[in-house]
């Protein structure tokens, strides 16, 4: 299937911000609404996008590599809330022991940062839709980066 340049500039949208939401890509695309953002998914862009576990929309590998080339070693782009950055700063590394909620909390606060718990807790949830965190199954969950912070930029956004 050839995607007209709109078409693979919105796919671009769609692999640098999954997982996301229609509402997200509605504002983003400037649409009027969520359906007439699943309506052009559908009309334009379904055998490259899927809906995760969570209904959130996620690009299929191929459309990840038509975007970002083959074997492409370019670092990922991922847009986080000022928050959100303020933890990919602090939290535990890939190969370290994940860390609670309250550990995190703890960090950002050393770090300069006096966020509620609630808050934390919210922004961790972002981080693992988007797949830059992972939780680990302890006695509470626990958390810590999925990737290196190496192969990933953050972009803060205002949301």
């Amino acid at each position: 299937m050839t995607l007209s340049e709109a078409a693979r500039e919105r796919l671009a949208d769609i692999v640098a911000n999954q997982p996301t939401k229609n509402g997200e890509l509605q504002d983003l695309w400037g649409m009027d609404s969520g359906s007439e953002v699943h309506q052009y998914l559908e009309s334009e862009l379904k055998e490259y996008y899927y809906r995760n576990e969570d209904s959130l929309i996620c690009a299929t590998p191929e459309a990840t590599e038509l975007i970002d080339g083959e074997g492409s070693d370019r670092v990922q782009t991922m847009r986080v809330t000022p928050l959100q950055q303020a933890i990919v700063d602090v939290i535990a590394g890939p190969d370290e022991e994940s860390q609670s909620v309250v550990s995190v909390l703890h960090a950002l606060r050393e770090a300069g940062e006096d966020p509620e718990v609630d808050d934390v807790r919210s922004a961790l949830r972002g981080l693992t839709d988007k797949g830059l965190v992972e939780t680990v199954q302890k006695t509470v969950p626990t958390f810590r980066l999925a990737i290196d912070r190496d192969d990933v930029d953050v972009e803060v956004t205002d949301a």
